[in-house]
């Protein structure tokens, strides 16, 4: 059995532990797990079905490498006597496997279902009865063969899923074998019992064969499901599995802890993931639900990892925008400034007091993020000065994409709203700066952001596995990310 036979089956993306029972196919699948995952992943007919093709002529290449072993015995025949036979060099040259499918099947796992297989046998026969001697070849038949396979799926300690056989039945219906040689009349009395030895060593050996290719290929495959991925150098995503998946008359389902965290500061969350109930969508092979709760975890981990500061001087300003930052533009706002400052070039820590907290809709994502500047004058000596912190919040959107198996977004920022928290030039209208920080954060802040956000964020996929003519959509707490699955052979 070849990994990439059930390894795509079951692999698309991400396939799992053990199965929960099926709702009626149509319904919203809902999770009643203690822990609600805060990423989904559903593998769809249309995926398993895709994964049958792409399987399918591997899976018969594996299975005409089977290695029989030589047979011998003694036949005792009607008139004749006892008759000592050898069969040889068995070489089982074709297996033919026209018509199979890949089912999730309720508390239990996968079924792999072949029927009406067939294969054909070659080797070299010897027999000896009383005073005669006689060899030669012999071709076998074997056809209507039926196969049956049970997977069970779990996970491991670290979240990783395991696959296993849990069953396996193989039913061979009709074995014909022709001899070659000068006693066609003797061959002809025992063939029958040749057949049926045969008959059950091919059932022994397939399923022999399936279940260490199960383990030795396909558990090995699965492993490079990733349970956690490095962003950076700050920050990591958990993809463990937190609950057995969920299988249906059309799909099944994965559920995982989707969180991310600070690689040197990893607390709890301060809040749960809330329930995510995927629509019944099937067009695809792949889809992925992302709650609110994986994009929250995400500003938290950056905010307690420092990462949400961004300073802008003159020189992080792009040249188009003909800005000029220094206390002689700020003066025309602030008299102040050219009394105490004048002619000093300016910088501004942008920070955000608090991890954003961001909402999905059907209508997109939206936060109001609140980041606090504070203005310094560069002094002569380099040090800086203390000019006057101000609060800015504004509603912000989010565009959300997949590209190259990763989640990429990028920002766009409504008008800004100030107020002055702190001031050491005295007080002034800061309505009056409305315009230049809109300009400033619009110029600089959300082309650095969004220059982060297109590198994305990875999905968790198996090894060689590409995704195309993906859709994304949007509803109460969190979005869908559909796609069809490409697997990439090894070369």
């Amino acid at each position: 059995m070849g990994v990439q036979s059930l390894a795509v089956a079951c692999g698309t993306l991400a396939l799992c532990l053990a199965l929960t029972t099926a709702t009626n196919p149509g319904f919203v699948v809902r999770i009643t797990t203690a822990t609600n995952p805060g990423f989904v992943v559903r593998i769809t007919q249309a995926g398993l079905d895709y994964a049958h093709e792409q399987g399918i002529a591997i899976l018969e290449k594996k299975l005409a490498q089977l290695k029989l072993s030589d047979i011998s015995g003694d036949s005792r025949v009607l008139h004749v006597g006892k008759v000592h036979y050898e069969l040889s060099r068995l070489r089982l040259r074709d297996f033919h496997l026209p018509y199979t499918r890949i089912t999730p099947i309720s508390n239990v796992g996968l079924q792999v279902s072949i029927s009406n297989a067939f294969a054909e046998l070659d080797g070299d026969w010897r027999v000896k009865f009383l005073f005669v001697r006689d060899h030669g070849s012999f071709n076998l038949k074997v056809e209507n063969v039926y196969i049956k396979i049970f997977l069970s799926l779990g996970s491991d300690t670290t979240g990783k899923p395991t696959i296993s056989t849990s069953d396996c039945s193989v039913r061979i219906s009709k074995v014909r074998v022709l001899f070659s040689g000068r006693l066609g009349w003797l061959y002809n009395l025992f063939h029958s019992v040749i057949e049926s030895r045969l008959r059950k060593i091919l059932e022994s050996k397939v399923c022999d064969n399936v279940a260490k290719s199960v383990q030795n290929e396909l558990q090995t495959y699965i492993q490079t499901l990733p349970v956690t991925a490095r962003i950076n150098a700050k920050i990591g995503l958990d993809y463990a599995l937190v609950a057995p998946p969920r299988a249906t008359a059309q799909s099944l389902d994965l559920y995982l802890k989707g969180e991310f965290y600070s690689l040197a500061h990893r607390s709890t969350v301060p809040f749960s993931p809330p329930p995510l109930a995927l629509p019944p969508d099937h067009d695809r092979m792949v889809y992925f639900g992302a709650s609110s709760y994986f994009f929250n975890t995400a500003c938290i981990a950056y905010h307690k990892a420092g990462a949400l500061v961004f300073e802008i001087t003159e020189a992080t300003i792009p040249k188009d925008v003909g800005f000029k930052l220094d206390t002689s533009v700020f003066s025309a706002f602030i008299p102040q400034l050219e009394e105490m400052y004048p002619d000093m070039p300016m910088k501004f820590r942008l920070s955000a007091p608090t991890a954003p907290f961001l909402t999905i809709g059907p209508g997109g994502i939206s936060f109001q993020p609140v980041v606090d500047a504070q203005a310094y004058a560069i002094l002569p000596n380099s040090s800086l000065a203390p000019l006057f912190l101000l609060s800015l919040t504004g509603n912000v959107s989010a565009v959300i994409n997949v590209r190259s198996g990763r989640i990429v977004g990028s920002l766009d920022v409504g008008r800004i709203r100030l107020s002055l928290k702190d001031s050491a030039v005295g007080t002034f209208q800061v309505q009056l700066l409305q315009t230049v920080m809109n300009n400033l954060i619009s110029s600089t802040l959300i082309p650095h952001l969004n220059a982060h956000l297109d590198e994305g964020f990875p999905l968790p996929l198996l090894d060689r596995i590409q995704l195309s003519n993906t859709l994304v959509k949007f509803y109460q707490n969190f979005l869908m990310l559909g796609a069809d699955v490409h697997f990439q052979p090894q070369a």
